[in-house]
């Protein structure tokens, strides 16, 4: 199938990240069937996209009188065996209970023809070990992260069976309804964004549970630091300027070394006082890198107050 002619997608769920996906793919232009087993989750669902259609125009991001367009193009039906039949690409999106994926795929590898691409939406569920189909080929993950209509992310994740093409399809995909996709090696529990939100809670709960600060207090100190440098530098490149030589000292502090560090700094590459750590900075002087780091973390900081982001929501 031609990746840019995907006419026809069905979302099977219509709870809280079905509905948001069925927006996203109407959003683009695309035929969308939504299906659910509960008609009042259906009729909840078109009227959160219309809600979420119209906060969107109130931002700017769309057009208001394409609203009842996109949601012309969304089909919500409890008859999943007369949607599945021609659909190009199928997400599922229903609860995160291995029993309810299982049966859902089972019935659409019955249902749809033989290279449609079933996708799901699971936040870390292991599908391949999962769904039984007869086209493992064709099964991925496409994790798209609440609200998806506003989120850019998608995680893809693909199975020891699934084919390079289906990969290469549903990247493509995403990026034709506006996503950014980020592709995983290979499966991993809780993805990417989950297992490292993972580690964060746990710890902040730690924290609490050990008395040593307030909920309240967590949620400041992150938003007032981390909230203010990770859409800038992100987790990883962070290391860069920290110098990587500290962070490997750091490491043998707490007894517990990562080769990808240590090799890094093995061949001189500290990061940003090298010009090339984990990443390459093309040969830019110290000075030239920190002084574009610190631009838009000011710009990032100046946005943040401006809006009062470090109050709770």
């Amino acid at each position: 199938m031609d990746k840019k002619n995907v006419r026809n997608v069905l979302v099977v769920g219509a709870g809280v990240m079905g509905h948001s996906i069925a927006q996203v793919f109407a959003g683009a232009g695309i035929a969308v069937r939504l299906a659910d087993v509960d008609e009042k989750a259906l009729d909840r669902a078109m009227g959160l996209i219309e809600s979420g259609l119209n906060t969107m125009a109130d931002f700017g991001k769309i057009s208001r009188n394409r609203i009842p367009s996109i949601l012309s193009r969304i089909t919500p039906s409890r008859d999943l065996a007369g949607m599945a039949g021609d659909a190009d690409f199928i997400i599922e999106a229903v609860p995160e209970i291995p029993s309810i994926k299982k049966e859902v795929f089972s019935q659409l590898d019955r249902l749809c023809p033989d290279d449609t691409i079933i996708a799901s939406n699971t936040s870390g569920l292991d599908i391949f070990s999962i769904a039984d189909v007869k086209r493992p080929e064709r099964l991925v993950i496409a994790h798209f992260f609440a609200p998806a209509h506003i989120i850019p992310l998608v995680e893809i994740v693909s199975g020891a069976r699934t084919s390079p093409d289906t990969v290469s399809f549903t990247v493509t995909l995403m990026e034709r309804v506006g996503k950014s996709p980020v592709l995983m090696k290979k499966f991993g529990p809780g993805f990417i964004v989950n297992r490292i939100q993972k580690a964060i809670a746990e710890t902040a709960l730690e924290m609490i549970e050990q008395g040593l600060v307030g909920p309240e207090e967590i949620d400041r100190a992150v938003k007032l630091s981390l909230g203010i440098r990770l859409p800038i530098v992100g987790v990883v490149q962070t290391m860069d300027f920290n110098g990587l030589d500290m962070v490997l000292d750091t490491m043998r502090n707490y007894g517990k070394i990562y080769s990808f560090v240590e090799e890094k700094v093995s061949k001189g590459h500290f990061g940003v006082k090298t010009s090339k750590g984990i990443y390459d900075y093309q040969g830019r002087s110290e000075a030239e890198i920190l002084k574009k780091r610190d631009e838009l973390y000011l710009k990032m900081l100046e946005y943040l107050q401006k809006i009062d982001a470090f109050d709770p929501v």
